[in-house]
């Protein structure tokens, strides 16, 4: 087992690395001049403009820049915000735990709720109720992140008025302890909830393919033949042997579950790492979306490090290859 892990450390290195060399290529490739956006509308004057680029160091060729950014990123330095003047580690850790708990709450409710719901309806498949639960999640897949939080807002916020409409506080109350966790959670209902509805479907239709799969196998059969109950088949066998695919879905997604909340944490104005991508890039800060790009490359790097582990750990047989 340790070697397997060692093998795949091994190769997230050069991913990260790829990953630095072609955010920083790309976000110099795209329009957009910081030193014009740091000049302001007053109608600068050219003389200005090359100040400022010269002071933040855009005059120089790009291989200079590059080389001049990995030399600070080897000390552990990812620059400093030009928008925000701040480091951009500390801004994106101060945003870090707001996402995490958004993405990550999100992400376990659908995978719990997905799974459960595709195991059901694949033990009924074709009745009515794998119908009705094929339309729905067929309904939500097709549905934007964004306009759902919209409505639900409309709904639950403007129109019943039972949860807030937005941020993760209410900053009228000084709430401590017990008070503020309840705050906290109050305002990540709507959130969340978008956020799983738009991912329960993936972990609906994959565990539900993979369990009608399973129970075709010929093991399935035998087992059925030895006059084993049907229920004990298909909780220690066809099941555990589907929930692999979920696994890996899970894994993977929960990397790039962080990109998907960008647009619901600017719906819901929630302060986690997407809304300060979003102000980023109207920004030109080309220091502070280096960053949060290598945070995610390690994060969606990690995730796929830690669905390999689980896979193995699942399915023995991985760790022989």
């Amino acid at each position: 087992m340790g070697r397997y892990i060692s093998r795949q450390l091994t190769s997230i290195i050069p991913t990260i690395l790829l990953s630095i060399v072609i955010n920083f290529f790309l976000l110099r490739a795209a329009p957009g001049d910081p030193a014009r956006v740091m000049a302001g509308r007053d109608n600068p004057t050219e003389e200005q403009i090359a100040a400022i680029r010269a002071e933040l160091g855009l005059d120089q060729p790009l291989p200079v820049q590059f080389w001049r950014y990995v030399q600070e990123l080897a000390q552990g330095n990812l620059g400093q915000s030009i928008a925000f003047k701040q480091p951009v580690f500390d801004l994106i850790m101060e945003r870090m735990p707001a996402t995490l708990l958004l993405t990550l709450t999100s992400a376990v409710i659908a995978l719990t709720v997905g799974t459960l719901l595709g195991a059901i309806a694949a033990q009924r498949a074709g009745g009515p109720l794998d119908s009705t639960l094929s339309f729905g999640n067929y309904a939500l897949f097709a549905i934007p992140s964004f306009w759902l939080g919209l409505v639900m807002i409309v709904i639950f916020s403007s129109k019943l008025g039972w949860l807030p409409t937005a941020g993760m506080r209410n900053v009228r109350a000084d709430y401590t302890g017990w008070r503020d966790t309840l705050d906290v959670i109050q305002h990540m209902i709507l959130p969340v909830a978008t956020l799983a509805l738009v991912q329960i479907p993936i972990y609906f239709r994959i565990t539900r393919a993979s369990v009608l799969q399973q129970q075709r196998e010929d093991y399935v059969t035998t087992f059925r033949a030895t006059g084993m109950p049907q229920p004990r088949v298909f909780r220690r066998y066809a099941l555990r042997n589907a929930l692999l695919p979920t696994v890996t879905v899970f894994g993977l997604g929960l990397g790039f579950v962080f990109t998907g909340a960008a647009l619901v944490e600017i719906v819901f104005a929630w302060p986690g790492i997407g809304r300060l991508t979003l102000d980023a890039v109207f920004r030109r800060d080309y220091p502070l979306l280096l960053g949060v790009y290598l945070v995610l490359a390690i994060a969606v790097s990690i995730a796929v490090l830690l669905t390999d582990i689980v896979y193995a750990l699942l399915d023995p047989r991985i760790r022989l290859r």
